[in-house]
């Protein structure tokens, strides 16, 4: 059960796997993307049938046709990964073996919907993965295994959200013979150190120049693709959008949102603590460039400031 690019790399994984034979594959319906709203199939979808295997899709878990139609299928275990919907207790309870879950950060740790972005976003220098057996909480189930990974300074949320979904995928088969045979048991998640990885919300990528330079700096990183680090400036056209993305932190002070410098090298602007060296930029509606290739047609200069 999944929808999300996440879940691909555990699907693909386990397609090729000759211990596993995949019953179905379960999305959610076809939902209309894009701007012209073309009806599109979810990623998950998308995998299934270039696998040629047999596809659900329900509009909800709890649908009582689909718990029945999932009960005759008979599955001895159902593994669950970004799928975007809490599963009834007759799901989790439906397969001698449980419901396991492919969760992208190590348990207590960022549990909910945005584990890699949080991790990045409080400058976490190490996270990973946890294969769960599933209980009606939020990724409070017991724990078989885990596996680690540093954080790397270059790392965005894209970049880890791909290693971390192979090193799930990799996690997953080699955790679940150890499961079924019984040497691998279940461990309660420990209370202490519990956080949870709400949803990301489009302003959570507004910039406030008042954070420490490093703090911005880490929320970039997480938030890169989506919704992207942006703040404003004033133009002769107005108030225009300027999305980041590729900044670093140099040790400089001035009014936060201040802009201390601006040459071909980048635009360095003044944070709560040190200062921001941006390098690669966009205005809304056009492409992305270097600072200097953007200074040429927006001569931002020492003592303008960004924000609103």
């Amino acid at each position: 059960m999944g929808t999300a690019e996440w879940a691909c790399a555990s699907l693909k994984k386990l397609a090729e796997n000759k211990n596993f034979s995949i019953a179905a594959v379960v999305t959610p319906p076809d939902k209309p993307r894009g701007r012209q709203l073309k009806s599109q199939p979810s990623p998950v979808k998308q995998l299934a049938q270039t696998l040629n295997l047999p596809v659900w899709q329900p509009a909800r878990a709890r649908d009582s046709k689909f718990i029945a139609d999932l009960r005759a299928l008979e599955p001895e275990l159902i593994v669950v990964a970004a799928y975007g919907q809490i599963l009834p207790p007759a799901i989790l309870e439906l397969p001698p073996l449980g419901c396991l879950n492919v969760h992208a950060s190590l348990l207590p740790k960022y549990r909910g919907a945005a584990p890699i972005q949080w991790a990045i976003a409080q400058g976490e220098t190490e996270t990973g993965v946890t294969i769960m057996k599933m209980d009606a909480g939020l990724d409070t189930g017991p724990i078989l295994t885990r596996r680690r990974t540093p954080i790397l300074p270059e790392d965005n949320a894209q970049t880890l959200h791909d290693r971390l979904a192979q090193l799930g995928a990799d996690l997953l088969v080699e955790t679940i013979p150890g499961y079924v045979a019984g040497q691998i048991q279940a461990q309660p998640q420990p209370a202490e150190g519990a956080t949870l990885a709400p949803k990301i919300k489009k302003d959570d990528g507004r910039i406030d120049w008042r954070r420490p330079a490093r703090e911005i700096w880490n929320r970039l990183r997480a938030f890169t693709p989506w919704p992207g680090s942006f703040t404003f400036f004033e133009s002769t056209a107005g108030t225009q959008l300027l999305k980041i993305w590729q900044a670093d932190v140099v040790e400089r002070s001035g009014n936060a949102g201040e802009i201390l410098s601006a040459d071909s090298t980048g635009m360095v602007v003044a944070c709560g603590r040190d200062a921001l060296r941006i390098r690669e930029l966009q205005c809304a509606g056009g492409k992305r460039m270097t600072t200097g290739q953007f200074l040429a047609g927006h001569p931002l200069k020492p003592g303008q400031k960004l924000g609103e």
